[in-house]
């Protein structure tokens, strides 16, 4: 509304008042007075708040980040420094982290930080043993870490001595971060026997770094930091010694520290925030820091300490790649489109960035339907993409803005072949085999289809998404490769389609620019060598929030970082990402199910109850397909249906077949109805001694229980080898069983694999732990092999308890002896009886006398193992282990 038809509102009123009614000039002027605010509020209510207004433009915020020494203009470049020490170095590549608790907030940052750096860290009690430190002569940990200075101080004596015989004896630097105490009026403390005097409680400003410090890799100093710290509890470091080197100053802030002495000024004094102490004193090097890792700058001191102190063996790479999508740039509502002049922006932007990151491109994704579906300016803002088309890099998404998780094959080719001649048509080139899926469809978890019109429309072979594992927190996406198609880590960057407007970011202003200066954008760049980002055609109109943050964000990253940003077409991009990380390259599935965000975005067709509850995991030899058989009969329990390759067995979680996904595996059970009560479960006798099995079982089904059987580990590995024999294995036909038992690591490959296979499967104790590293031992139960062959019928009466399944089953009426086939059977009729097949139960010949002495001492220990372990388990220990360990 005008402000000349607002008066004229206000004046009709007046008349109508003046006429109806006789009152004063003065009361006239009141009412009119009131009327005017009251409306002017209503108005502007009205224009903030209804659709039917739209938001006056204002001029977009502009970048201000400046650098001191701006190594553009040439005031300043210092190299990044290398870390590698010339010689043999005789340390692993793992930080050893010694903590109080693991769940104060300090001791989560600190793992957080080493997780995002995907640094192979292990988290110890300092007041418990300590772990091995060595290994065949060689140092197990690059660097130690502890949460507290003091944890270290008062560290039991023979603990502190190991920890600092081991730094000293393979040249392994310690970090420990400073904390004040909280007792009243602790102001100073020095360490026992160490010249260094400690200040607490201190307020800072005007931190900065130490120009010339061995230290900084991934740190470029000269940059400072005016304002006052957010915390007002600092330590800073009084040295007494020539073997320490300060790393960072500050100066004191009003009020200087909680419990300040009357008289005691030190205003203008400089302090030391961070120190080095070189190791003159005690032959180990030491890295102090004044406070933890809430304070931002700390966390790329942090990577350089740790790349510093471990001779770069714990180092990441300095160059960083960085891609910027921009999702949907034909899709939104009218009045949050782009315009000609955004484009415009959008070009300009990207020319000043390419001098800053090299090879940058906007990547641009497109859904053709939408063109020219805004108002005129917007219409035009479509045209002008296209006119300056040839300047960006751009890649597909579906035809219209639809989730492909909720489409079937042929919906999704038809859809991705509109969009594909929708390219063509506007001479849009899609050359770079990279397609982003709506909301994340599709992508993880996976649907199919989707992969396969991927490849087959578009030739994609590179996607990316933020939903692998999950969402948050951010530090911990990862990347996989499904059907050949490469899918990256993706991040937010904190531009989301609402993110429209400066002064309506969530959080303000000054929520965007602490992610920008050190917060969650600044740390994208830190820790991640490659960064995907995330925005939409939104967030580059109106204030245009996408070019003012990336401007900022690369700025900052270069005055205080020499971090060299660059960027290369996705497919490279994708190929160097598992150069880098190659056991990322197999996915873990997990439920879907357990987590909401997930369920949003899978088919409405899939259920979780189409996952087992149970595993049979095995070993092999032990009687698993007995077992099987037996639980088929119970009229709840179903068993998953047969493969065409290993018959009963799906063996999914261990080998390759866990690579064709989780619809894969699903399908191989039947449906169940919702109010359904039946137990799925699958046996696949491979699980129980494969090293992959235990971890990636748990990540899809956490709860699921797990049933083993044992058998004497020496009847099994001679059970085995007449198995190979009977199947014409030439190794097994060739070799004796002693020679298979016997054979040395030069022998041939076939007979060390069959000599594996024997024997590896019956160390039981090393196995049944692997499980329990995932699943808790309530979740776990042990079957006596043989006496579920002399006695089924109590066995699987153990079992339904264990299952908790019902109605209860009575199998003394199901199962029958079979003289001829010497075990129990399931019982058809009263003179017929259902066996196992030929190749099961059969009559081998007895074992030779040395094979039996040579297992009789090769799982003398391994038996013992297992005795203590099912002792503790509370497990009643089968009669043949008793035997085995008494003779």
């Amino acid at each position: 509304m005008s402000l000349r038809r607002h008066f004229e509102n206000i004046k009709n009123v007046a008349c109508r008042i003046l006429l109806k009614r006789r009152c004063t000039l003065r009361k006239v002027l009141a009412i009119v007075l009131i009327f005017s605010v009251v409306s002017f509020v209503i108005l502007n209510y009205c224009y903030f708040h209804s659709s039917k207004y739209t938001k006056i433009p204002s001029l977009p915020p502009v970048p201000n980040i400046r650098c001191r020494l701006d190594k553009d203009l040439g005031l300043f470049d210092q190299m990044a420094r290398n870390h590698d020490t010339p010689g043999s170095v005789r340390i692993g590549k793992r930080v050893l982290v010694l903590l109080e608790t693991p769940y104060t907030k300090s001791a989560k940052k600190i793992m957080a930080a080493l997780s995002a750096a995907r640094f192979e860290y292990k988290v110890e009690d300092t007041g418990g043993k300590l772990p091995a430190l060595t290994h065949f002569e060689k140092g197990r940990f690059g660097v130690v870490i502890f949460e507290h200075l003091q944890s270290y101080v008062n560290m039991a004596y023979w603990n502190r001595q190991l920890v600092d015989k081991y730094c000293r004896d393979f040249d392994v630097g310690m970090i420990f971060f400073v904390s004040s105490p909280d007792e009243f009026g602790i102001e100073f403390e020095r360490i026992p026997d160490y010249p260094l005097l400690l200040q607490y409680n201190l307020a800072i400003k005007n931190y900065r770094l130490n120009m010339v410090s061995d230290v900084w890799r991934i740190i470029r100093p000269g940059e400072l930091i005016e304002e006052r710290m957010p915390d007002d509890d600092w330590t800073v470091f009084h040295p007494n010694h020539t073997a320490f080197e300060p790393l960072a100053y500050a100066q004191i802030a009003e009020p200087f520290y909680k419990n300040a002495s009357p008289g005691y000024d030190v205003i203008n004094r400089t302090l030391i925030t961070a120190l080095l102490d070189t190791g003159k004193i005690d032959g180990i090097k030491k890295i102090l820091f004044g406070n933890n890792l809430k304070f931002w700058l700390h966390h790329p001191l942090l990577l350089d300490s740790i790349s510093y102190l471990s001779h770069g063996k714990l180092s990441l790479p300095l160059e960083r790649y960085i891609q910027v999508d921009v999702d949907d740039v034909f899709v939104g509502a009218i009045g949050t489109r782009i315009k000609a002049k955004d484009v415009e922006a959008m070009v300009q932007t990207q020319e000043r960035l390419q001098h800053k990151v090299e090879g940058f491109h906007f990547m641009l994704g497109f859904s053709g339907w939408y063109f020219y579906h805004g108002d005129d300016a917007e219409n035009e803002g479509d045209k002008k993409i296209l006119e300056e088309k040839d300047k960006f890099w751009w890649f597909g998404h579906m035809w219209r803005h639809e989730q492909p998780h909720k489409f079937d094959q042929d919906y999704l080719e038809k859809s991705m072949s509109n969009n594909l001649e929708f390219a063509k048509e506007k001479g849009i080139s899609v050359v770079h085999q990279y397609a982003v899926s709506p909301h994340h469809s599709g992508v993880y978890p996976v649907h199919e289809p989707l992969y396969n019109v991927w490849k087959k429309t578009w030739d994609i072979r590179v996607t990316s998404t933020e939903e692998y594992p999950k969402l948050h927190p951010f530090y911990i996406r990862r990347g996989f490769i499904h059907q050949g198609i490469m899918v990256l880590p993706r991040q937010t960057c904190g531009l989301y389609t609402h993110t429209i407007y400066i002064d309506e970011y969530p959080g303000g202003r000054e929520h965007l620019d602490d992610s920008i200066k050190g917060g969650e954008l600044f740390q994208s760049f830190l820790y991640n060598p490659i960064n995907v980002f995330m925005t939409h055609q939104s967030n580059y109109a109106n204030d245009r929030l996408a070019l003012y943050t990336f401007e900022s964000a690369i700025k900052f990253v270069q005055c205080w970082t020499n971090l060299q940003l660059k960027q290369v077409p996705p497919l490279e991009l994708a190929i160097k990402y598992f150069e880098m990380y190659p056991e990322e390259k197999t996915p873990i599935w997990k439920n879907p199910c357990d987590y909401k965000r997930h369920q949003s975005i899978w088919s409405a067709n899939k259920t979780c109850k189409r996952l087992p509850k149970f595993l049979v995991i095995g070993p092999q030899k032990t009687g698993t397909t007995a077992l099987y058989t037996f639980l088929g009969m119970h009229p709840a329990i179903k068993s998953n249906y047969n493969s065409q390759e290993t018959f009963e067995e799906v063996q999914f979680f261990n080998g390759n077949n866990y690579e064709k996904g989780l619809d894969w595996y699903m399908d191989h059970f039947p449906n169940l109805t919702n109010d359904s009560t039946d137990l799925l479960f699958e046996k696949s006798a491979t699980y129980f001694d494969n090293a992959d099995a235990p971890m990636r079982a748990f990540a899809l089904l956490p709860k699921t229980k797990i049933i083993s059987i044992l058998v004497d580990p020496a009847k099994r590995a001679y059970s085995w080898y007449q198995h190979m024999r009977a199947h014409t294995d030439p190794t097994a036909l060739n070799y004796t069983f002693y020679d298979i038992l016997t054979a040395p690591d030069t022998a041939p490959r076939r007979v060390r694999g069959l000599r594996n296979r024997c024997l590896e499967p019956g160390l039981y104790a090393q196995h049944i732990l692997h499980w329990l590293d995932y699943f808790p031992a309530q979740q776990l139960f042990v079957i006596d092999g043989e006496l579920l062959k002399a006695n089924p019928v109590l066995v699987m009466d153990q079992v339904q308890k264990f299952l908790t399944v019902e109605p209860y089953f009575n199998y003394t009426e199901h199962l029958r002896f079979d003289p001829k086939k010497g075990f129990y059977c399931q019982v058809l009729t009263d003179d017929r009886n259902k066996c196992l097949g030929m190749s099961k139960g059969r009559q081998y010949p007895p074992m030779d006398v040395k094979s039996g002495e040579f297992l009789k001492q090769f799982y003398s220990k391994p038996n013992l193992a297992l005795s203590k372990l099912l002792t503790k388990l509370n497990f009643h220990l089968p009669k043949w282990l008793d035997e085995s360990l008494g003779a």
